[in-house]
């Protein structure tokens, strides 16, 4: 006890100055948080969301994110099922961009474009387990190298998953840049299935998103920089509607960021998200503090081999990546990504689970 008192009164002073502390060797380890019938599974590889196990309307117990039967898909990824991706989650236009008069050129991983902070980004490193209480919480942090897929300047990442309650799970991401300007979005990628990670697809759920406009893209899904209204059109989601009520209007479903309306001025964290799967009777709310929100209906799944040998095929589950807007480094008019010496990046999610 006394060595984790300690472990931890160190780590909390490294918060304040940006630095990692009672560090193991690298080494992929698994983590599970529990309470009552509430259960998360983390690994330190990619700070990734492996399983959230909630019961449905008649107590039964399911798995209802997406996810692979070994670590081996995991280091072999291409969906970022459950990651902590970054330095720079989502798209940069020309996997470029230019800061303080100097161009910074990026691993082009996604048709000429860099997606989720490149070729090796945050979902594919080993992160450091600060501090691991089961029933409570888990903290993990990464250090990313000046230079590290063409960002600039180091930066000291922070990721802790908490439950809250009996029925909340908190993620709390943080940045500090040490030495140099740079862009920061971290974001989670994680894939839900409210009636079970097996149990076909989520065009029957329904859902509710709290942003009356979005950031439309071109066809290789860069933001063309204008901001339109979602009024009238299949991104209308701002009542409660099933989400295959209109993805038959769209080429290739749901990849969009919406604007997020705030619910109140000074407020932390707004609702941005409310799902609802009607034969489990499993609610999902999303709280965060984040100006934008991806919403993606996992429309690149291709017969991809999921946990317990399922199958998992296009729409089989829905991602909500509260965030900053895509490639806001090319894109004035955007909120600013750019985090400074001395300034703290945090991002808050908060999901909710109810029946």
């Amino acid at each position: 006890m006394a060595k984790r008192s300690l472990c931890f009164a160190v780590f909390i002073i490294a918060l304040a100055i940006g630095r990692n502390v009672c560090e193991a060797e690298e080494e992929i380890g698994f983590y599970e948080l529990k309470k009552g019938n509430f259960t998360v599974k983390i690994t330190n590889y990619g700070a990734t969301v492996l399983s959230v196990i909630v019961p449905d309307k008649h107590g039964k117990l399911d798995d209802i994110v997406l996810g692979f039967p070994s670590i081996d898909g995991y280091k072999n990824d291409s969906t970022y099922f459950g990651a902590l991706v970054g330095r720079v989650a989502n798209r940069i236009g020309g996997a470029q961009f230019t800061l303080n008069g100097k161009k910074y050129r990026l691993p082009a991983n996604d048709h000429g474009n860099t997606l989720h902070g490149g070729s090796k980004g945050f979902s594919d490193v080993i992160w450091t387990v600060n501090r691991y209480v089961r029933d409570s919480h888990i903290t993990l942090s990464y250090d990313s190298y000046d230079g590290e897929q063409g960002f600039p300047g180091q930066v000291s990442v922070f990721v802790t998953y908490m439950f809250i309650g009996t029925n909340k799970l908190a993620i709390n991401m943080q940045a500090k840049p040490i030495n140099k300007a740079t862009p920061i979005n971290l974001a989670s990628h994680t894939y839900w299935n409210l009636g079970g990670h097996n149990s076909g697809d989520i065009l029957s759920h329904k859902i509710q998103l709290f942003g009356s406009h979005i950031t439309p893209v071109n066809d290789k899904l860069i933001p063309t920089g204008e901001i339109s209204a979602v009024n009238g059109t299949a991104y209308d989601f701002l009542k409660p509607r099933e989400i295959g009520s209109k993805i038959n209007e769209l080429s290739d479903g749901y990849d969009i960021n919406y604007v997020i309306d705030q619910t109140g001025k000074g407020k932390h964290i707004s609702k941005v998200a409310v799902v609802q799967d009607r034969k489990s009777g499993r609610n999902l709310e999303l709280w965060s503090n984040q100006p934008g929100l991806q919403f993606y209906t996992s429309n690149m799944l291709d017969d991809v081999v999921g946990k317990e040998g399922f199958i998992y095929k296009k729409y089989a589950a829905l991602c909500l990546e509260s965030q900053g807007f895509p490639d806001s480094v090319n894109h004035p008019n955007f909120p600013s990504q750019i985090v400074n010496p001395g300034e703290v990046y945090k991002h808050i999610m908060v999901y909710r689970f109810t029946i």
